[in-house]
């Protein structure tokens, strides 16, 4: 992640553990990876996809994270043009 500056608390902060980014499952480090690409590819910080990851999350505060980062993902994405 060369020039994406990642939230550290609050909100739209990824899961840590020990300061280091966590992951249950293999498509949770693959969404995220899709996301970091993206946005170095377009030259965006966290910023351009927070917009979408804070109100994923605060719509249904209780689901895991993941979750609302896979629907904050989709939309960005959608957003930049980029789905199949």
């Amino acid at each position: 992640m060369t020039g994406t500056v990642l939230d550290t608390d609050g909100p739209g902060a990824p899961p840590r553990k020990n300061g280091e980014l966590t992951f249950d499952e293999p498509w949770h480090a693959r969404a995220f990876g899709i996301c970091v690409a993206v946005l170095e590819r377009e030259g965006l910080g966290w910023d351009a996809f927070r917009r979408h990851l804070v109100p994923a999350i605060e719509a249904d505060p209780d689901a895991p994270y993941y979750d609302a980062f896979a629907l904050a993902l989709d939309l960005f994405l959608a957003e930049r043009g980029l789905t199949a």
